[in-house]
């Protein structure tokens, strides 16, 4: 205990009241992000300065032989979780810790971040009654970015270092800040139940992050009013201008001779063409809900919405990706727009427009795969 609060107030600082302490990132995390930068990842870079802290002398390590440049380590962290608990838990990104910490800053959202110590006698009752619960599993999904990793490896083991978990099970909610540094708005370590887990997360939401995002919130929404009143003065003008068109085409043209005709035949006409559309339309309804989900030509679909919300639907593997579009917009989930993308976890792959053609087992989603609604950020 004595040695735990040592380290929490020689980094701790405050702002108002709201970061419990700031943290500066190690060369190792920063690096990487930049050779990831390198690669064609449309990502925003973070300062020069570095600090390295070190971990308890009696912490198992495991060091890499040299630095990390695919997001390995996320990946065998998610495999050796569902191994061994199932795929029940929260939305891992299955990505680098920085690129992870700049997609939650793309959402205006806080990071979630959970270090696996597989041998800790607390680890498995933590990972299949809390990790696991449906309560947790939709509150994370719902209001953070989720990242994992095990903590004696990669950079599970580079974040331990930095961030000394005095007790395991870790968690811990991460902000961005300016520089190469990170807020650690709270940290949970040992063991926690489900209700305390949503508890403190909740309280810490509540009370740290409207304060630290409100910044943000009114900068997006600034944007988001610019760019809107920008397309309603398009239109108008664009509409004004048909108007006149029409105007003129109609002063340059007589009236055509139009002769009797019975109302009652165009009326049988209109009917019997909504009454074959109505038929395709139940026809393809029918057909999806027919679907076996034994059969070996079948995809099973897990869609997570980011209201915590999990349906799953099946689908033939020769479907194109488009079906799926066209089965989640006619669920009518509040919230969701047309603007939206789904995700793989891993490896991180976004399914889009591009790829509304291609078949669900050329997408490598079948026979079974799991996606993740995402929000298109706003520009």
């Amino acid at each position: 205990m004595a040695m735990r609060e040592g380290i929490r107030s020689a980094a701790e600082a405050s702002c108002n009241g709201i970061v419990r302490r700031m943290v500066s990132l190690p060369s190792s995390l920063m690096g990487g992000f930049s050779r990831a930068m390198g690669h064609g990842r449309h990502l925003i870079g973070i300062g020069s300065g570095r600090r390295t802290q070190t971990l308890p002398s009696n912490f198992p390590m495991h060091y890499p032989e040299e630095p990390l440049i695919l997001p390995e380590v996320s990946v065998s962290f998610l495999t050796s979780f569902e191994q061994q608990y199932g795929t029940m838990h929260p939305f891992f990104y299955a990505c680098r810790f920085m690129e992870t910490l700049k997609i939650a800053e793309d959402e205006h959202k806080f990071l979630f971040l959970y270090l696996h110590s597989p041998e800790h006698p607390f680890t498995p009752s933590f990972c299949r009654e809390t990790l696991s619960s449906e309560a947790v599993v939709q509150f994370l999904d719902a209001n953070f970015v989720s990242w994992g990793a095990i903590a004696d490896r990669d950079e599970g083991l580079q974040m331990s270092a930095t961030l000394r978990p005095a007790c395991f099970p870790f968690c811990a909610v991460i902000a961005p800040v300016a520089g190469d540094n990170i807020a650690v708005m709270q940290q949970m370590e040992g063991p926690i139940s489900p209700t305390e887990l949503v508890g403190i997360l909740q309280r810490t939401l509540e009370e740290q992050g409207l304060a630290f995002r409100s910044l943000k919130a009114k900068k997006a929404e600034k944007i988001i009013a610019d760019r809107r009143l920008r397309e309603e003065q398009d239109a108008a003008y664009l509409a004004a201008i048909q108007i006149d068109k029409q105007k003129e085409r109609l002063k340059n043209v007589p009236p055509p001779v139009r002769p009797q005709k019975p109302a009652e035949a165009p009326n049988k006409a209109n009917h019997e063409r909504l009454q074959n559309h109505s038929a395709q339309k139940q026809h393809g309804k029918t057909r999806e809900a027919s679907i076996d989900p034994q059969d070996p030509q079948a995809a099973r679909i897990l869609i997570r919405f980011p209201n915590g919300e999990r349906r799953e639907q099946c689908f033939l593997c020769t479907d194109k990706l488009q079906a799926v579009y066209r089965y989640i917009d006619s669920l009518g989930v509040p919230g969701i727009g047309g603007n939206y993308r789904l995700v793989s976890s891993f490896p991180r792959k976004v399914y889009g427009v591009d790829q509304m053609g291609i078949t669900l087992k050329d997408a490598g989603l079948h026979p079974r795969a799991s996606l993740f609604l995402e929000l298109a950020p706003t520009v």
